[in-house]
């Protein structure tokens, strides 16, 4: 059975919407950041200060390249993850991609009161958050469905999901 991936901007619910998945699924649900915390023993912010975005874009295909060969699990990306095709790669080999989306607004209201994302630590994040959202536009436009989560609670996201899964017939309740 596929893997189901979740990708999208921060603050979109991956990982909250991940973690409900895997509990009513019965999936393992991995975070590849919080994987690459574990391995590299430090924080998302310590990594780029340390060794910048490019280091750990790096990693990150690689973790990507290990959880894409698990099999029945939720697997939730870091914002970033889409802008490579070798992760695009990975992750269809094995999963069912969905992209959850969030207007800017909805995505700084989310985020805002968290210090520990690096690409939103300058003087204008609210632009920021425009700017990344229009560059990568086309990249989460690649995955198989998009689901709006402005407004909408984790449960009705799930709610979603699991009706697209149950309409492909590829994971039963």
């Amino acid at each position: 059975m596929a893997n189901i991936v979740l990708i999208g901007f921060m603050g979109t619910g991956k990982t909250s919407v991940g973690k409900k998945l895997s509990e009513i699924l019965g999936y393992p649900m991995v975070d590849v950041d919080e994987l690459i915390e574990q391995e590299l023993r430090m924080s998302i912010p310590e990594i780029f200060k340390r060794f910048g975005e490019r280091f750990f874009r790096d990693v990150e295909a690689e973790m990507i390249k290990k959880v894409s060969q698990l099999d029945r699990h939720i697997i939730a990306t870091g914002g970033g993850s889409v802008l490579r095709e070798e992760n695009w790669a990975n992750l269809r080999r094995n999963g069912v991609i969905f992209c959850l989306n969030a207007t800017p607004e909805e995505i700084w209201r989310r985020v805002s009161g968290f210090s520990h994302r690096p690409l939103l630590n300058v003087p204008d994040p609210m632009g920021a958050i425009r700017e990344l959202l229009r560059i990568r536009a086309p990249y989460y436009a690649k995955a198989d469905h998009q689901i709006d989560t402005t407004g909408k609670s984790i449960d009705q996201v799930v709610e979603e999901i699991l009706e697209i899964l149950e309409a492909l017939k590829g994971c039963a309740r």
